[in-house]
């Protein structure tokens, strides 16, 4: 089993905590991303998703101008090590009902890992093995 390390991105995109929902979806928007790590001068303090602004901002009828993303973000973004299993991610993200999960090595926030990354190396996972058993029956 593979660990997620080298699908960890480490390049996210930060907001601070008083930007508005509707400056947060124009820059998810703008860098083709679902989500942006939020802030509180230097520390991470949570995740604003795509679900979020239509679960927390649209679905309630509140204005995305004047809500701040420190009001409908999620703080209980579940935390893994890079030497985390892309299965025991999946489960915790079955578990929390999330696509995203933040990744700290000790204490340090060192990026998120998205469903996407971790469908992308469990894929890759099986096609090792399908290539292994391939060449272990033809050899």
């Amino acid at each position: 089993m593979a660990t997620i390390r080298e699908k960890v991105e480490r390049q996210v995109v930060l907001l601070d905590e008083n930007k508005t929902a509707y400056e947060a979806a124009v820059l998810m928007s703008d860098k083709h991303i679902g989500s942006v790590v939020v802030t509180r001068a230097t520390c991470v303090i949570g995740l604003f998703t795509e679900r979020d602004l239509i679960h927390q901002v649209i679905r309630q009828c509140r204005n995305p101008d004047t809500v701040t993303i420190r009001e409908v973000m999620r703080q209980d973004v579940p935390r893994v090590a890079p030497d985390e299993t892309g299965e025991v991610c999946i489960e915790l993200m079955k578990q929390y009902k999330c696509r995203h999960l933040m990744v700290y090595e000790d204490d340090a926030f060192a990026g998120i890992i998205s469903l996407r990354d971790l469908l992308v190396l469990l894929l890759e996972e099986k096609e090792e093995l399908i290539r292994q058993l391939t060449k272990y029956v033809t050899s």
